[in-house]
């Protein structure tokens, strides 16, 4: 058996996550964010999309870029958590794995054939950092990829968590008005590492240019400052 493959990048996300810190834990749960997928020159082939226009969904396989590392723990500590209790890595969606691939579910807005870029894919509700390697795009087929009676593990008890935000207007209105909604579902997930619990603590957090800093106090999100990125 070989222990190793070859695996070309054939394309990059482009959103506006210039940071890892803040990005939805999952895809799907900021349906909001919008982003494109941008095919490295080679791929750059109308051909190679032809068909992807009919499917609502698609599947992108990708690096976690910014958790490539040597060697690898076959235990890891969910931040939904705590991060204290340790998991088998297999039985979570960790970055650090023994090979740092990511799989997600993001709808396809559409499918837009530039000049210079050749097909860009237009997706809602994924959970990338901009400028991450994508490996390869699959059709999601709801017939067989959907199954509604799964049942989720450990992960079952944290559905539907999310912190109350207060974000003032005076503040909001200094993000573009087109990503006011992404970002107020970004602040909601919780974006604090889950064993940080100082409510004195600011966090900041840089989205589409600006860096957004926050407090949270019995569960409630509070904008403290929007200051624009340079």
């Amino acid at each position: 058996m070989n222990e190793s493959i070859l695996i070309k990048v054939i394309a990059q996300m482009h959103c506006d996550f210039s940071t890892k810190f803040g990005i939805p834990r999952q895809s799907g749960l900021v349906k909001a964010l919008k982003g494109t997928v941008v095919f490295a020159p080679e791929y750059r082939n109308p051909d190679a999309v032809r068909g992807l226009e009919g499917f609502s969904h698609i599947w992108l396989v990708w690096q976690f870029s910014e958790a490539v590392r040597e060697g690898w723990s076959p235990m890891v500590r969910p931040p939904r958590m705590g991060g204290n209790t340790r998991m088998g890595v297999f039985a979570t969606r960790s970055p650090f794995r023994p090979n740092a691939i990511g799989l997600s579910s993001v709808k396809l807005d559409r499918v837009e054939f530039s000049p210079t870029l050749g097909p860009v894919l237009h997706v809602s509700g994924a959970d990338l950092m901009d400028g991450t390697p994508i490996l390869d795009i699959k059709p999601y087929l709801p017939g067989v990829d959907s199954h509604p009676e799964a049942v989720g593990g450990f992960a079952d008890q944290f559905q539907g968590y999310a912190l109350e935000v207060d974000f003032p207007e005076e503040l909001l209105r200094c993000i573009p008005e087109n990503r006011r909604e992404a970002l107020m579902g970004v602040l909601a997930q919780d974006p604090r590492p889950s064993y940080q619990h100082d409510p004195e603590r600011q966090y900041g957090l840089s989205f589409a240019g600006f860096d957004v800093r926050f407090r949270v106090r019995d569960g409630v999100l509070s904008v403290c400052e929007v200051v624009p990125l340079t």
